[in-house]
């Protein structure tokens, strides 16, 4: 009946949606060429800034460009900077493509890379990539940059990939250098050219891109919150690009083709431990853990199109495996589950995954079995956000990137896990293991530094400070006729100049 329900809810939604013909893909009279049009999930919440979590909007359109990025084996790779090198631990010299120009057509010169990333480091809040370290740059001469942190610092070119350190022209900058405009002001293949709110935004090729001149005219781009409207839309022809589509809408696309990539990406369930809350009781926390099936919220609600979790690291990190085992076993033994007897818990989960929302309905009937009593609180995240980082919630279903970043798993932890971390939702906080965690963060050795990690992990789970459920998958709709489609299990990367329609 849900999934009826959800199929007759699509309907009613897709015939709400208002645009673009329901023909082929729209083509740009001017050139001739093809425009994609494509259905997001998040919407811009700061105008597109890069400073904020719209910054992987721009990397994901061909918008803008940090200096490198990351492979899929978690290597830095080439972007605006072609080459570089470590003068020490804390240094990397990076030399710049020839070539690049801003979408205004200033060219891009060491000088104001570093100008860029300078405005980044001082930015209030600083980006998440940024938090525990200071960084400056300097132009040794008009191609080569050098980004210094005051302290040695073993991922700094893992740091460099984030969206939130995209190079910027100056424009960018006047108007309000606390929330920089990236209309008109990247690097990548499209250029931005107009924001409708949190609506849609509009791109045109940029024939001055340095990777060549891109295939398509331009990017339709409509923000749809709504799982159901995404597939709708992209079903009756309205979009030819979609993203995060719901597993409950897969039976329905059958023109269209849905492609699947294993994400480095955790849902899970938070347990906020404050004092004087509901799970400061690790026997409360433990009964919570007691109640929850992973095998079986895989299994019914992601219809086996997710894998059961084991740990924060899933499959997409395959060091996780190995060492697992025997860090648990290592780690302070789990607390014994106690009695909730009625005891009353918030659980809190949002709209914009579709899953999520089954998933609290799920958890709830279970921990209601096990004998608490459970309000769900569900809402868009946006709306949800302020209540989950201020930590009025007990318990809260969250879906989060462990490497988004830095690619760096130590960097999640800390961010995650200790007093001062930037995204604490369980508010666990605990002095010695955030020596544990810096200590494993000055690792400079690759397999010490994985194992480090996985003790980290091991001593979370161990103590019932989050349960994790699933490991998710992309899925991404694309019309037959849409090629090249980067298949990037960052999330970053979505249009790039290659992309185009047959």
């Amino acid at each position: 009946m849900k999934r009826m329900l959800a199929a007759i809810v699509a309907v009613l939604i897709t015939g709400g949606v208002a645009g673009c013909s329901a023909s082929n893909p729209a083509a740009d009279e001017s050139s001739g060429q093809h425009r994609l049009r494509v259905g997001l999930v998040f919407p811009p919440r700061k105008q597109l800034s890069p400073y904020t979590d719209d910054a992987a909007i721009l990397t994901l359109l061909g918008a803008a460009e940090p200096l490198v990025s990351v492979d899929r084996g978690g290597r830095p790779t080439p972007v605006l900077a072609e080459s570089w090198s470590r003068p020490d631990a804390g240094r990397v010299r990076l030399t710049l493509r020839r070539g690049v120009t801003f979408h205004e057509g200033t060219p891009l010169t060491a000088a104001l890379a570093a100008d860029s990333m300078n405005r980044a480091a001082a930015a209030k809040p600083v980006p998440r990539a940024l938090v525990d370290i200071k960084l400056t740059a300097v132009a040794v001469d008009e191609r080569v940059l050098e980004v210094r942190t005051t302290t040695p610092d073993p991922t700094l070119l893992h740091r460099l990939a984030t969206p939130q350190l995209v190079i910027l022209a100056p424009r960018a900058y006047q108007r309000d250098p606390a929330s920089p405009d990236p209309i008109g002001a990247g690097t990548g293949p499209y250029r931005l050219t107009s924001v409708q709110g949190v609506s849609a935004v509009t791109l045109q090729r940029y024939d001055g891109y340095w990777g060549g001149r891109p295939r398509l005219a331009g990017l339709d781009v409509r923000f749809l919150p709504d799982g159901a409207a995404r597939a709708g839309a992209l079903r009756a022809r309205e979009l030819d690009l979609v993203n995060a589509l719901p597993v409950a809408q897969l039976p329905n696309i059958r023109e269209q083709r849905v492609i699947e990539v294993a994400l480095p990406r955790t849902v899970s369930l938070y347990l906020v431990g404050t004092p004087g809350r509901v799970f400061a009781d690790p026997g409360l926390r433990a009964a919570v853990r007691a109640a929850t099936d992973p095998a079986a919220i895989s299994a019914a609600i992601y219809e086996g199109r997710a894998d059961p979790a084991e740990g924060l690291f899933g499959p997409a990190s395959s060091w996780a495996a190995p060492g697992r085992a025997a860090a648990r076993a290592a780690a302070p033994p789990l607390p014994a589950a106690g009695t909730p007897n009625g005891t009353k818990i918030t659980l809190a989960t949002y709209t914009d995954r579709p899953e999520l929302p089954e998933m609290a309905s799920a958890l709830a009937a279970a921990f209601g079995k096990r004998g608490f009593v459970v309000e769900p609180v569900v809402r868009e995240y946006s709306t949800l956000e302020p209540g989950v980082l201020a930590g009025r919630y007990d318990a809260v279903i969250l879906s989060r990137s462990y490497v988004f970043d830095t690619a760096d798993p130590v960097a999640f932890i800390r961010a995650d896990f200790t007093c001062a971390g930037s995204y604490n939702v369980a508010r666990f906080c605990d002095p010695r293991f955030d020596r544990r965690a810096a200590a494993a963060a000055a690792l400079t050795d690759l397999p010490a530094r994985l194992a480090a990690t996985l003790n980290l992990e091991a001593e979370i789970l161990n103590r019932v400070v989050v349960v994790p459920l699933t490991h998710e998958r992309a899925r991404l709709g694309a019309s037959p006729a849409v090629t090249n489609i980067a298949e990037d299990p960052y999330e970053r990367t979505l249009i790039t100049v290659r992309t185009d329609v047959k």
